[in-house]
């Protein structure tokens, strides 16, 4: 089956080109023919680079690295792809699919839960962005780049802070311990590390837009930014539940609370960029809005009805069992009605973003020696966070489960060059740190997890 898989990949890469571009640069006319081939191919290799999955790395490196060799198949003199990293239509699909992630990673994160997880996860997360962002804006940044702009650096910084609950979490599961002391830490931390991650990527975007670096200016800009997510999260829960009840008058199916969903985190990223912040901010904080009450007047999912008919003449034991199942099912039916949406767009992002790699940078000495420089420094900055974690808790695996920069990272570099902020050296090197640092963790982290239960 891989084998026929591949046969077919390898026609689709070959023949695209010539499908394409054998009349030369597509006029017009051809260019949504164009941009549908090549929306196809960027999916079909997204879904063949998750093979990296199966020596248990997660998708997105996979993702990441397909992108990087797409992206510079030019210096083997094969130029057909390099119009699709201008193509406008991919590039917003791109933004979409960044916004969607950031909404998907709400809607999975808990205000109750991360409210429970206690002093050890805020700790573990405090120091887990503040020695990172520290080191990468005032240390590394200078000594090993020097002569670029303050921004620059801070943006460096805000990368190092980031941590990948996905792939951290990916782990713990696989091991069954995703209910230990440790995981539980980490989980929380990493949730309220991405809260404080994305605080400072507004604050750093609205100051690289206003200018001034004042503490007048950061004040007010953090100020913006607490209250946004603040306000936004108080006035969603509000109201969200208002909004569900009024729209399930007109139609309680799944096309009606889809809508609803993706409307919030459309409209909550629009508010966000209206006031300055990055859209992904507003994304975010309509996930942590949104939840199972918003649509408890809406219809059960078909399959649920299904199997509570089906069930009519089990027993007692079973039933409860069974309705416990259906029910977590049913709390999450937004987050999977959001999942086909993401399959479709999270990939084209990371694609992209491997795509505006360019490969003679990594192989310039210097970049590499700093890549691998700033990877120590990140590796080093997260795993201190695990000295506060508290007693009876192994700090190392704590510190190891928020060493992972995964998706975050790369989306904090892709905003500072969308700002003309970080240059092509400096974002390879973030890129670097971000493969480094998701190759790493996994291994690392299972030897920690094993050792701890035995």
């Amino acid at each position: 089956m891989n084998r026929n898989f591949l046969k077919i990949l390898f026609l689709i890469v070959c023949i695209a080109p010539f499908a394409l571009f054998a009349s030369g640069a597509p006029t017009h006319s051809e260019m949504v023919p164009v941009t549908l081939l090549s929306i196809a191919l960027i999916l079909l290799v997204a879904r063949f680079s998750s093979l990296i999955e199966k020596i248990g790395q997660p998708a997105v490196l996979g993702e990441l690295m397909i992108g990087i060799v797409l992206g510079n198949l030019a210096l083997f003199g094969i130029t057909f792809l390099e119009s699709i990293k201008s193509n406008e239509i991919i590039l917003f699909l791109s933004e979409l699919g960044v916004i969607v992630l950031l909404f998907q990673i709400g809607l999975e994160s808990n205000i109750s839960k991360m409210a429970k997880v206690g002093l050890p996860a805020i700790r573990v997360a405090i120091v887990g962005v503040v020695v990172p962002f520290v080191l990468g804006t005032y240390v590394v940044g200078p000594w090993l780049l020097p002569g670029l702009s303050f921004h620059a650096y801070l943006f460096l910084g805000a990368a190092l802070t980031a941590t990948s609950v996905g792939i951290t979490a990916r782990v713990f599961k696989d091991l069954g311990a995703l209910q230990s002391r440790e995981s539980q830490i980490v989980l929380g931390a990493a949730v309220i590390d991405d809260v404080l991650g994305l605080i400072i990527l507004a604050v750093i975007s609205a100051l690289v837009t206003v200018g001034e670096v004042t503490l007048l200016s950061v004040s007010l800009i953090t100020l913006k930014a607490f209250l946004f997510l603040i306000l936004a999260v108080f006035l969603g829960q509000l109201f969200a539940p208002k909004i569900g009840f009024l729209f399930s008058k007109i139609h309680t199916g799944t096309s009606m609370k889809f809508t609803i969903a993706f409307s919030f985190a459309l409209l909550f990223a629009y508010m966000a960029s209206q006031i300055g912040l990055a859209p992904i901010v507003g994304a975010f904080a309509a996930g942590l809005v949104l939840d199972a009450v918003c649509f408890r007047n809406f219809r059960e999912p078909e399959v649920v009805h299904d199997i509570e008919q089906a069930l009519e003449e089990a027993t007692d034991r079973v039933k409860a069992r069974v309705s416990g199942v259906l029910q977590r099912h049913n709390a999450h039916h937004v987050e999977y009605l959001i999942e086909p949406v993401a399959h479709f767009l999270v990939p084209i992002f990371f694609v992209m973003t491997g795509m505006s790699v360019h490969l003679e940078s990594l192989l310039d000495t210097k970049i590499l020696l700093t890549a691998v420089a700033v990877t120590i420094v990140a590796i080093l900055g997260k795993i201190v966070s695990g000295l506060v974690a508290g007693k009876g808790t192994s700090k190392m695996t704590v510190g190891l489960g928020m060493v992972p920069r995964g998706e975050v990272g790369l989306i904090f570099a892709t905003m500072g060059v969308s700002l003309g902020v970080v240059s092509q050296g400096l974002f390879s090197v973030i890129v670097l740190m971000v493969v480094f640092t998701t190759l790493l963790t996994p291994p690392f982290l299972a030897l920690a997890i094993k050792k701890l239960q035995k």
